[in-house]
């Protein structure tokens, strides 16, 4: 484990060089948080563009799931790119046939699974709500606040953890409605299980002003990423399973973000032991390629006729490999490393918790960890997380916040626990900082 270093110049020379040429030619409407300019990276290891060494927390936003540049996925992508770099989804080959045979058999989906493979979370999300409209014949959808499901107009319909993604676009996709996800450190019903009160809340909508007859699907992330890293009840995915076979609606689970591995489980469902009939992958699925799929169960897929939906890049050859080589290594060791070592991340920061009371929950499953901040009264620290993240860049630690105050953990599933460890000093020191 290398000792905690202080970065003295950030950003350095070459770092200014290329922001000053960025904004010139690229769109300010990117979120960036800290001046990071990437040089290579190895594993859990990155380097900006003047040498200065950062772990990576981030991993690109939960994407960089063997870690970077692992050289079993960057073989499996020179082989594919030696052989072919595109063939339209009009025909087929190899590699996207055995993805979809792979994610067929490692869909919880209770039955047989087809897929629809595409090239981001957004794109899996967008032909999810499709192909649930098609199949049902309804208009209508249940989201959740607070949860990410993308950009483009019918996933950003479904968007709801800031403000900002919605502003200035005018409507998007009509037939939405929003219910508040069950959070059990800010409840905002009555009563010990906000699952069940949820629930209830459903129910009532259903009864009052949103026939459950029109509703063709209920979306919701397992784990609630950008919303704060909040991990549902036991027992309120099951019952939104009970809700959707009882009306018959279609439930569809966005994995996006915590799938493949991320939880210490292959997808995040897999805890609470719940079936989806349409799940959206990508993000981890091409540790760093961009890809993603629809899957869904063949009953529900093979309703499509010819033509009703597709795309260009969709199965891409060298996205595929990567994807397969992929699971290859998270199924052989990275989910079970990302529940070990998950476990050993979350038992040290509970022990943060004693010496700072600003930390006032510390929740999450596997590699999908999130620490929340909070003022003296319980309020979220949102200018105190700022803060500790702007501090841990530059104590060489790659940090982001999701929630209104909380910093997510979201290292590569290969991370160890040295790393761990040296990451946990960066970080005490990052509170420190901005605690003086």
């Amino acid at each position: 484990m290398q000792s905690p270093h202080i970065i003295t110049e950030l950003p350095g020379p070459n770092a200014r060089a290329m922001i000053a040429r960025d904004a010139e030619v690229i769109s300010p409407s990117y979120p960036r948080d800290y001046p990071f300019v990437m040089a290579r990276g190895r594993g859990t290891e990155v380097w900006d563009v003047d040498g200065n060494r950062f772990l990576d927390f981030a991993a690109g936003i939960a994407v960089c799931a063997t870690g970077h540049a692992h050289p079993q996925v960057v073989a499996a992508v020179q082989q594919a790119a030696g052989e072919f770099l595109h063939i339209s989804s009009d025909y087929w080959h190899e590699r996207m046939i055995a993805l979809a045979e792979r994610l067929a058999r490692l869909a919880p989906l209770g039955e047989p699974a087809m897929s629809f493979l595409c090239q981001s979370g957004t794109e899996a999300v967008e032909g999810a709500i499709k192909l649930a409209r098609y199949v049902t014949g309804r208009p209508r959808f249940i989201g959740f606040l607070g949860g990410f499901h993308g950009r483009s107009m019918g996933s950003l319909s479904f968007t709801s953890s800031k403000y900002t993604q919605q502003k200035g676009f005018g409507q998007t996709m009509p037939g939405v409605t929003h219910v508040p996800f069950p959070d059990p450190y800010r409840p905002l019903f009555a009563g010990d299980d906000q699952g069940a009160a949820v629930l209830d809340y459903i129910a009532m909508l259903f009864e009052r002003s949103v026939p459950a007859a029109d509703v063709a699907a209920i979306l919701i992330e397992p784990i609630q990423g950008e919303g704060g890293y909040i991990v549902p009840p036991p027992g309120f995915l099951a019952g939104l399973r009970a809700l959707c076979d009882a009306h018959g609606m279609l439930l569809i689970f966005d994995e996006v973000q915590s799938g493949v591995g991320r939880t210490g489980r292959m997808f995040a469902c897999e805890h609470d032991g719940v079936a989806p009939d349409i799940m959206c992958v990508a993000k981890g699925l091409g540790s760093g390629l961009p890809i993603g799929a629809v899957v869904a169960r063949r009953k529900h897929m093979q309703q499509w006729a010819r033509g009703a939906h597709g795309n260009t890049y969709g199965g891409n050859p060298i996205a595929c490999a990567a994807a397969i080589a992929t699971l290859d290594l998270v199924e052989s060791d990275y989910a079970a490393n990302a529940a070990e070592v998950g476990a050993h991340f979350m038992s040290r920061l509970r022990d943060l918790m004693a010496d700072y009371p600003c930390i006032g929950d510390v929740r999450g499953r596997g590699l999908m960890i999130g620490m929340e901040l909070v003022e003296a009264d319980g309020a979220p620290a949102k200018a105190l997380c700022d803060t500790v993240i702007t501090r841990a860049f530059h104590n060489g630690l790659l940090l982001l916040s999701c929630g209104a105050s909380t910093v997510r953990f979201m290292p590569p599933l290969s991370t160890t626990k040295d790393e761990i460890d040296e990451a946990l000093a960066l970080l005490r020191a990052a509170l420190d900082e901005a605690l003086a």
